[in-house]
């Protein structure tokens, strides 16, 4: 198979090309990413891999249709950069359904831990040979109320490490499971009673901004809200007036509404044109990260055998295990 692979870093190069050669696939490696004005660049290849800030609108899927490409392999676990529906009967969608849960609830509390400890702060400081503790009391875990949305693989690997904090652990979710020392509740009294909230949940139209300007008044005064699933799940807006207006005591993100076009991407020598993030940014009790809670060696490696395998089961019987089905949104 020749597949192009959009939004190409160079740690794809490392674990994608020789699983490829080990498979059959060739790998035509494209640093842009996929939209509407980049489909071109698969004309003549049997598969498009692309990532979680690719744009698979209708336009795209049309183009690879178009172009006799019926395989579409996603490497992430996220879907909503695609139009499910209108691939349907047209483009197969596969996807990563588990990567590494540990990688993602993992840099979700590194993020917090970051955060509360002012670690990061600490950092900053001490290369300047300054050991003042001015402005460096954080607070401990241990007795705190988290609130997790979302107990699929993530969530509830994140809610065993809260519980090795001592914590006290609420949960929300549509399909409840069953965990020691988890309790399941509703998502009012998830936002009432939590000081700490982490987003591990798809983005569907159901979740989307459920941090927003009407879930502020409901929040405890102080929460620490952390965000390593997809942007969308907050409102960045309601966001930064939570943070300015002391109810929201901080904010740890790994992704961000409108991430599409600056994470991953170097903008150090540029003026930065998204004003809400860069105030964000800005913030001395904020932390962003761009979008890398999944970037560790066994997660890579999962993510290039797994998509891998994806395709050479399409290409041998036209299905794949891990195809993304109306069913799923």
């Amino acid at each position: 198979m020749k597949i192009a692979f959009f939004d190409t870093k160079p740690y794809d190069l490392t674990y994608f090309e020789p699983m490829g050669k080990d498979v059959g696939i060739e790998f035509l490696f494209y640093e842009t990413k996929l939209n509407e004005r980049t489909v071109e660049l698969a004309r003549g290849c049997d598969g498009v891999c692309a990532f979680v800030n690719d744009t698979v609108n209708a336009a795209v899927i049309d183009a690879l249709y178009s172009m006799d490409i019926h395989v579409l392999a996603m490497r992430c676990a996220g879907f909503n950069n695609v139009d499910v529906r209108h691939a349907e009967g047209k483009v197969h969608i596969l996807r990563v359904p588990a990567y590494s849960p540990y990688a993602v609830a993992e840099h979700a509390m590194a993020l917090l831990l970051t955060s509360i400890r002012r670690i990061h702060k600490a950092y900053i400081r001490t290369r300047d040979y300054n050991f003042s503790l001015n402005n460096m009391v954080g607070f401990d875990l241990h007795g705190k109320t988290v609130g997790i949305v979302g107990t699929g693989k993530i969530g509830r690997v994140f809610a065993d490490i809260c519980r090795g904090f001592g914590m006290h652990i609420l949960a929300y979710d549509k399909y409840p499971t069953e965990m020691e020392g988890v309790t399941y509740t509703t998502m009012e009294t998830l936002l009432r009673e939590s000081d700490i909230i982490s987003l591990h949940c798809p983005l569907t139209e159901e979740t989307r901004h459920l941090i927003s300007y009407d879930s502020l008044p409901l929040l405890k005064k102080g929460v620490v809200i952390i965000n390593t699933s997809r942007g969308g799940l907050i409102h960045a807006e309601a966001l930064l007036d939570g943070i300015k207006s002391r109810r929201i005591g901080a904010a740890c993100l790994d992704v961000y509404e409108e991430e599409g076009d600056i994470f991953h991407e170097d903008n150090s020598g540029h003026i930065l044109d998204d004003d809400t993030l860069a105030r964000l940014i800005s913030m001395p009790n904020v932390i962003v990260t761009s979008h890398q809670a999944f970037l560790t060696t066994d997660a890579l490696c999962n993510i290039a055998e797994t998509t891998t395998a994806n395709l050479v089961s399409f290409e041998a019987t036209g299905a794949s295990e891990n195809e993304v089905l109306i069913s799923h949104i």
